[in-house]
């Protein structure tokens, strides 16, 4: 380069800036910040633009503006590895859940229901019962359709009383143990499953609720471990992976107890699915840590692209529906993400579309399916697509527990899933309640004319009940045979009905 002229002064080097200090206190600060290189300035002013709008705010995608590192690649990741070491123990989860649903008709001497649980006459194809040969060397007990309903409920008298419990639990002591112990002692207690069967309805209804109280911690466990996991951009994918697994879990274990219940007896179904938990929680507690920090084996670049993208984060037939609901979970987990990543779609306008057609969705098709009378297969399809589309809500609701606070992501979930089962709670009893077995017998007369007459004396139970909102005698009937009566009139009354030595009420001979 040339000499400098004596008669102008050397440029004096531009000092970096200090760490910390702004840009508009460095170019105030300094008078020769105007003779700066223009490199070096706007090095200097370039930062995250910060931006108060809410709404300008929200429609961009999380991470945006904020120093993160590369994004590290989802095959044999921990995150992702992680993912599906959830999945399978959601599926061993709900296997233990709904394999009693099974088991419980193997359970059952069916001379005990053999009235109850015969199909309507309304529908031809399905009018008698199919009776094949199968191994029957399993334990038969005396319990009625309302006991029945008293087993299968207590279930959730347990699980309601450790959602909220399990969120706490899970945000002092993180979610690995929490979950894992969880589903041990779910699986555990499915192993004495036909001990408490011999010891009585209330030492199996016991048993139950146990279940529950350790399936109740499950989802605030998880959602706690993910809230350290799952980079916001991945969110949805992570936990519809994880959670999907509790729809394939229906899916897979309803016909394989079916084909244990066929083959040997229903005890296996218990002792099968409990040492496949205890085999899990193995695995679980070997290969899982907490969070990213404690993990032994999470590569640096994964470690650093996790940690950074949460710095600026605040914390057969019967089976069909449920594998529509898992696939949905998938392919909606993927649909999700790319609207927030790529399309740059907000958070909270995902998250209320997904919810609107996992909600509206399903219930359309509920609705329409009580209108299609003896359409099998249109039954099949509309609760297929019902079940289907609430998959739609694993990306929707279920995720804003880790949108809204991250860090109380457990509790959250407990709170509100506390809620969500009320239903598994009452639905038996509302089931029952709307689906009567009895008619009165003015109604009857009413509805078919001159066919019936009067009820016969001696037919009458001894002491009137309720009927309706009148005091009236009614007749407790099955409602294929009270259906059959509508069709073919009093001649078929008269030679299908007898009176049960217990309670003199008229019921349908077998």
């Amino acid at each position: 380069m040339g000499a400098v002229p004596e008669s102008t002064p050397p440029p004096r080097p531009a000092q970096p800036p200090q760490p910390g200090a702004s840009a508009v206190g460095l170019q105030s600060s300094s008078p020769q910040s105007s003779q700066l290189p223009a490199g070096i300035m706007r090095s200097s002013v370039r930062g995250p633009v910060v931006n108060d709008g809410e709404d300008s705010t929200d429609s961009t995608p999380l991470l945006q503006g904020a120093r993160q590192a590369e994004a590290a690649p989802a095959c044999c990741s921990a995150r992702y590895n992680l993912a599906m070491l959830a999945f399978f123990g959601f599926f061993v989860l709900y296997a233990l859940r709904v394999n009693l649903s099974v088991a419980l008709v193997d359970m059952v001497d069916s001379n005990t229901t053999l009235a109850e649980n015969r199909t309507s006459k309304e529908c031809a194809d399905h009018s008698a019962p199919i009776k094949v040969l199968r191994n029957q060397t399993g334990k038969r007990y005396q319990w009625d359709a309302e006991t029945q309903g008293w087993i299968l409920g207590s279930f959730f008298y347990g699980y309601i009383i450790t959602q909220i419990p399990g969120g706490y639990v899970a945000s002092k002591i993180g979610g690995k143990l929490l979950l894992g112990f969880g589903i041990l002692g779910t699986s555990v207690f499915t192993l004495f499953t036909p001990i408490a069967a011999d010891l009585g309805v209330a030492a199996l209804i016991v048993l139950r609720a146990l279940e529950g109280l350790g399936e109740g911690v499950t989802f605030p466990a998880m959602h706690a471990m993910w809230s350290s996991w799952a980079p916001p951009l991945e969110r949805s994918k992570l936990l519809s992976i994880s959670y999907a697994g509790a729809q394939l879990g229906t899916v897979i274990s309803l016909p394989l107890c079916g084909i244990i219940c066929y083959y040997m007896n229903w005890t296996y179904v218990f002792y099968l699915f409990g040492i496949v938990g205890i085999f899990w929680f193995v695995l679980w507690m070997w290969l899982v840590s907490d969070t990213p920090e404690t993990h032994k084996t999470i590569s640096n670049n994964e470690k650093e692209y996790i940690l950074s993208s949460l710095k600026n984060q605040n914390g057969f037939l019967s089976a069909l529906p449920y594998f529509g609901c898992w696939l949905c979970m998938i392919l909606s987990g993927q649909a999700a993400d790319n609207l927030r990543a790529k399309w740059n779609v907000s958070t909270i306008c995902v998250r209320r579309i997904f919810t609107l057609i996992g909600m509206i969705g399903p219930a359309v098709f509920l609705v329409a399916a009580g209108f299609i009378g003896c359409d099998y297969s249109l039954a099949v399809a509309f609760f297929t697509i019902s079940t289907t589309l609430g998959g739609f809500c694993s990306s929707g609701f279920s995720i804003n527990h880790l949108d809204i606070a991250p860090s109380y992501a457990g509790i959250l979930l407990g709170i509100t899933n506390t809620f969500a089962t009320i239903a598994g709670m009452v639905g038996p009893v509302i089931a029952k309640s709307l689906t009567p077995d009895c008619i009165c017998w003015d109604e009857l007369r009413s509805e078919v004319s001159w066919k019936v007459p009067p009820m016969p004396s001696g037919s009458l139970p001894s002491s009137p009940r309720h009927c309706g909102t009148s005091l009236k005698p009614r007749l407790c009937r099955p409602l294929w045979s009270i259906a059959l009566l509508r069709k073919r009139g009093i001649g078929d009354w008269q030679t299908s009905t007898c009176s049960t030595p217990a309670s003199g009420l008229p019921r349908t001979c077998p």
